[in-house]
């Protein structure tokens, strides 16, 4: 059998569903424990969940709306279970973001945007055109410009460093995406200067986002 992956409204997630989540994360960096879950439907319109042979094996909440008119998919907080499969599983979470982006927004293209602990994470936008930060690239005004979006939209409004796309933390748990890759040489060489820039100990975070091309969503190329 393989991954099943289902979507649904964040006001329908149950507290045993939510139990499952925390204990997929102790094995994660990102420090999400129940309460901090708890938290999340009231932030966040769906969450995506993955199991195997039943077994919660990843999650992501996202929101899917507009941002000065830019469709755009949001993923708040999302991590996969450490195993053999968590490449696929992480796939599958993605994918069926992207079908409900298609549907939300046929025809448009699509801003991805999230937050990041480390450089696997980056496996997430495989696809992606324009993905900001890279390695060895010196982002645009406008670009610049779409961090301090995503920023305040993250709730951190004034804390991120638009120059390398540094979120400061203020010390607890924040909301990333929290992936992990099994295969070596997933992650682009490059990345792990960029994310030297983190003071941990503070909770510092990397906004980080890329353009999901409306002709690729429609074909269903991404998240394959």
């Amino acid at each position: 059998m393989g991954i099943e992956v289902e979507t649904k409204d964040c006001t329908a997630l149950s507290d045993a569903e939510l139990a499952e989540m925390a204990d997929i994360c102790t094995d994660g960096p990102a420090g999400f424990d129940m309460g901090f879950l708890s938290k999340q439907p009231d932030e966040w319109v769906l969450i995506t969940q993955a199991r195997d042979a039943g077994k919660l094996v990843g999650f992501s909440f996202c929101t899917l709306e507009r941002i000065g008119g830019t469709p755009s998919l949001l993923v708040g907080v999302a991590s996969v279970r450490r195993c053999a499969k968590r490449d696929t599983i992480l796939r599958a979470l993605m994918g069926d973001q992207y079908r409900r982006a298609l549907l939300a927004f046929p025809d448009e293209d699509v801003l991805v945007g999230t937050r990041m602990l480390g450089p696997g994470a980056f496996v997430a936008f495989k696809g992606l055109e324009d993905v900001v930060p890279r390695p060895e690239h010196r982002a645009s005004g406008e670009e610049r410009a779409w961090g301090r979006r995503l920023a305040k939209r993250f709730g951190a409004e004034g804390r991120l460093d638009d120059r390398n796309f540094v979120l400061r933390g203020e010390g607890g748990a924040t909301g990333v995406l929290d992936f992990e890759p099994a295969k070596a040489g997933a992650v682009e060489d490059g990345l792990d200067e960029i994310f030297g820039r983190l003071d941990r100990d503070r909770g510092d975070v990397l906004v980080a986002f890329g353009w999901a091309m409306a002709e690729d969503l429609v074909a269903g190329r991404l998240g394959k």
